[in-house]
This record gives structure tokens, C-alpha cells and sequence, in this order.
């Protein structure tokens, strides 16, 4: 069966440029010289040689005769003139390529290879041919900026070349010249508005920093001065000292709009990364500080939990058991964000009844892990089976209730005391345990901008559980901010909750 198509299906071909005048200018033009044509037909290879045009293709009278049924009846024509060889595709089915670039007609070099039809291939050697110039030949050529002489004999095309590419070569170097003068006056211009930018960003930053941490100072100032108002009881000044509570927390809405308004941390941030950084303010860190790579790293922390069903369940045992709104309460009561019951999910995943192993320091029990010194020192009480590690009804660890005030009590001593207000460094402390973080942080300035989690890291002795402990938390926080955004398939564990911090609101009493 034929395989040649009609001009309507015949698809369109790339014709190759003949870039053959300033060859043959430079070399003169003359005969071809033979074609020396290699093939292979059924597996017999196959040679000729060729003086004048000759077809290739599947038809008898073909001088070059092939069987496959992709090559077309009269596939090519070969062709000598101007003293080069040339191939003309004669609109076959398949079409022809020249050293795999489609063609539809093309000068052949010294060597080549003709495919024909996508299968069959023919080997083409014009040893007759003049050797292509190279670009720098060509540059040397016509280009050259000596003149004429001995050795140097040129054409006349060669010449008017030469002196036409002169002219133009003067006017655009006039022409360039001006609007590189042009570009240079732009560049220094616009390098210094960047400059005088980056410098009014970088002023801009440190003066947030400076009324970030002004701010946290004097939070841990009335943090300090209210437990002593709760110490002596007097409702009066336990209200005004929530009014204080509410005051600061009305700066620090005045200081997000203040970011907000000047674009410190920069339009370029995608909603994963705001809702970190969000998080990390929600627990007293300031986002103009954080290490380079802490968005990425709570987003590792972030596919960690992805790779658990762990934050899916306890999230459920925390909603089912009706522990939300208490956690939450408990939490905003002490003047903490709610945020902070993600602690009890990485203590127990929210289950009252969880038991730790036996150590040197008791055995942990309850949502919110107390050892039995710390428990008595919140009011709690410790059960008969304190040194056993089961459940015990009668130990107070296990009611959720009073564990989580106390709990809210203990978070909140550590925030406003060692821990400066920084609440990575709460929950370093929290898990590390208070002497074991109190000894180190002591020594650092008592200010939060020196006294926070990332300067606990410079020590560089931080075990890696509690380093693990803080990101776990940070990261389930981040996503439950948005759990559909991060690729979790439950509704945000604190909505209609965490809103009311951000104006200061009072949580009702548990």
C-alpha cells in the first residue's frame, strides 16, 4: 500500500535556511562533485555513487530503491547545483530529515544522514563540497577592521560588506553609548531610593522590635504585680489589674496594625507562613526576631503530624469529652492564649487518664502529666496509688477540670516569671523541667528581648526531646489555625475561642 498523502494531510515541514552565499562567495562556486550514497535494503547494505540527480523511494524506476513501507513511492530528490548538492522532500507521506532537522528542501553539507520516513537511514557524502564556514571565519572575513592588502584579496561583495558593516557598526556604538550613559544614571538613581528604602525598612524594624519588647516588659511587669493582688485576695484590685491585662493587650492590637500598616514582614509571605508567624506571637515571641529558618522548620514539623493520625484523634478525645472550652477558659482566665492546651495534646493527646513511666521524680499522671511534687504545690491531690503506675480515681491528675487550672496556674508562674513571656520557653521549661531550665536561664538578662527560647538554644545543651517537645506544639498550634489549609481533614479546634484574645476579652469563670 502507498503511503503518499495528499497536500491536505501532508503536515507542515521546516525548510532549512540556505545559509550557502557567503560560502560560496568565500570559495567560488563550481561542479558538485559526486554523491557517495549508503544504504541498507531488507539488511543488505548498499552503496553508489551519484554525478547527476537521482530519486530515492519505493518505485521501480527509483535510482535509489527502498522496500520499507514508511518510505513513499518517490520519496526525495537529490540534486547537484551551484556546486553544492541539494535535497527536495517530493511531498512524501512521511516526510524527510537532514541530520534530524525536518526538511522540505536543504543544501547538503560534506557528511550527513537522510531519514526518511522516521525509519530508514541514508548516509550522504559530498566529499566536493566546500567546508562550511565557521562564525569566526565568517567574523574574520567580512568583519575584520584591518584593510585591504597583501594576502588579503576579497570581492567586491566582500568589500561592501565590510564597509557597510563599518557605518553601522560607528552609528550604534554612538547610539549605544548614549543609553548605556542613560542606563548608568537610572542605575545609581534607583540603587539609591533602594538604599534610602532599605534603610527606612531596617529603622522601621528595629523600632517595631523596640515596642515589641517595651510591650512584653511591661507584660511581665503587671504579670508580676497581679499575682501578688491574687495572693492577697482583694477582688478590687484583681479587677483593675484585668483592666491593666486588657490595656496591654489593646497595644499589642495597636502594634499588629502598626506591622500591618508599614509592611515589615513584607507582602511577599504566603497565608502558611502569616499564620506561623501569627502563632508565634500567640505565644509571646516577636516575628521580627525568629531565626531564618523557623518557618520552615515548623513546617517540617508540620508533615510530621501528617504522617500520624495522632492530632486528628486527640483533637476528636478533646472535642468529644467536652474539653475545649474549659481548656480554653482556664487558659484566658490566667492570661494566657489558648493556644497552650496543644501542651496537654503532646503530654497525653487530651486523655485524663494517661500515666507516665516511673522516674527518679515520681510517675506523671493526668492529661497534663504532673509529677506528684508539682501536683500538691497547685493544689492538687495525689492519690493512694501514687507510686503505682495505673490510673487512680482519687488523685486529682485525672479530673480534667482541676488539673487544667492547675495547669493554667503552673504555665502562667513560669510566663511571667524565668520565662520572661517567652512561650517556646514555657514550654521548654515544661518539659525539661523548671530547675533544669531555671539554672540557664538565670543567667541571661532578666528582659525578654535576652531571655527567650532561642537564646536557651545558643547554650547549645538543649536535649533534642525537648527541642522536638516545643515544635510539636508550635506546629499543631499553626494547624489548627487552619487544618484545611495545611491538608487536615478536621474543623479548627478553637473557633468561635482564640478570637477573643486579640481584643483582651475575659473568659468566664469555669
Amino acid at each position: 500500500m502507498d503511503t503518499d498523502k495528499s497536500d491536505a494531510d501532508e503536515p507542515e515541514r521546516t525548510v532549512v535556511p540556505e545559509q550557502t552565499q557567503i560560502a560560496d562567495d568565500a570559495v567560488g562556486g563550481g561542479h558538485a562533485g559526486p554523491l557517495i550514497v549508503r544504504w541498507s535494503d531488507g539488511g543488505t547494505p548498499r552503496e553508489a555513487r551519484f554525478d547527476e540527480a537521482f530519486t530515492i523511494g519505493r518505485a521501480p524506476d527509483c535510482e535509489v530503491r527502498l522496500s520499507d513501507g514508511a518510505v513513499s513511492r518517490r520519496h526525495a530528490e537529490l540534486t547537484p547545483a551551484g556546486g553544492r548538492w541539494r535535497v527536495r522532500d517530493l511531498d512524501s507521506g512521511n516526510g524527510t530529515q537532514l541530520d534530524d532537522l525536518q526538511i522540505s528542501e536543504a543544501v547538503i553539507p560534506r557528511h550527513a544522514t537522510l531519514l526518511l520516513g522516521n525509519a530508514v537511514r541514508v548516509v550522504v557524502e559530498s566529499p566536493g563540497a566546500p567546508v562550511d564556514l565557521s562564525e569566526k571565519d565568517i567574523a574574520e572575513r567580512y568583519f575584520s577592521k584591518g584593510k585591504s592588502g597583501a594576502g588579503d584579496v576579497v570581492g567586491g561583495r566582500t568589500e561592501m560588506v565590510r564597509v557597510a558593516f563599518r557605518n553601522v557598526d560607528r552609528k550604534q556604538k554612538r547610539h549605544y553609548r548614549s543609553i548605556i550613559a542613560v542606563i548608568a544614571l537610572l542605575l545609581i538613581a534607583s540603587g539609591y531610593i533602594a538604599w534610602e528604602q532599605n534603610k527606612a525598612l531596617q529603622q522601621t524594624r528595629a523600632l517595631a522590635t523596640d515596642i515589641f519588647y517595651a510591650m512584653k516588659a511591661v507584660e511581665v511587669q503587671v504579670a508580676g504585680i497581679e499575682e501578688r493582688v491574687r495572693e492577697s485576695g482583694d477582688q478590687a484590685l484583681l479587677n483593675e489589674m484585668s483592666q491593666r491585662r486588657r490595656e496591654v493587650r489593646e497595644l499589642e492590637t495597636q502594634y499588629d496594625a502598626f506591622l500591618e500598616e508599614l509592611d515589615v514582614l513584607g507582602t511577599h509571605l504566603s497565608e502558611e507562613d502569616r499564620i506561623i508567624l501569627r502563632v508565634a506571637r500567640l505565644f509571646g515571641e516577636c516575628e521580627l526576631t525568629m531565626p531564618e529558618d523557623f518557618v520552615s522548620e515548623v513546617k517540617r514539623y508540620v508533615h510530621e503530624w501528617k504522617l500520624s493520625p495522632r492530632l486528628r484523634t486527640a483533637v476528636a478525645r478533646m472535642h468529644e469529652a467536652g474539653l475545649t472550652r474549659s481548656i480554653s477558659q482556664a487558659m484566658l482566665e490566667r492570661g494566657l492564649p489558648p493556644q497552650y492546651l496543644y501542651v496537654a495534646l503532646q503530654e497525653s493527646s487530651f486523655d485524663p487518664d494517661a500515666v507516665g513511666p516511673k522516674t527518679r521524680f515520681g510517675i506523671a499522671k493526668g492529661m497534663w502529666q504532673f509529677i506528684p511534687s508539682t501536683a500538691r504545690r497547685y493544689g492538687l491531690r495525689t492519690g493512694p496509688l501514687v507510686e503505682l503506675a495505673v490510673a487512680d480515681k482519687n488523685d486529682d491528675r485525672h479530673d480534667p477540670v482541676k488539673a487544667t487550672r492547675a495547669a493554667a496556674d503552673y504555665l502562667h508562674d513560669i510566663y511571667a516569671r524565668d520565662a520572661q513571656a517567652s512561650g517556646l520557653l514555657v514550654m521548654a521549661s515544661y518539659n525539661w523541667g523548671p530547675n533544669n531550665v531555671r539554672r540557664r536561664i538565670r543567667n541571661m538578662p532578666a528582659n525578654p528581648r535576652e531571655r527567650n527560647f532561642w537564646k536557651l538554644l545558643e547554650t547549645g545543651d538543649v536535649p533534642k526531646e525537648t527541642y522536638n517537645y516545643v515544635f510539636h506544639i508550635v506546629s499543631a498550634a499553626v494547624i489548627g489555625e487552619d487544618p484545611a489549609l495545611f491538608g487536615f481533614k478536621f474543623d479548627k479546634p478553637l473557633a468561635g475561642i482564640d478570637e477573643r484574645i486579640a481584643v483582651g476579652a475575659e473568659a468566664p469563670s469555669v
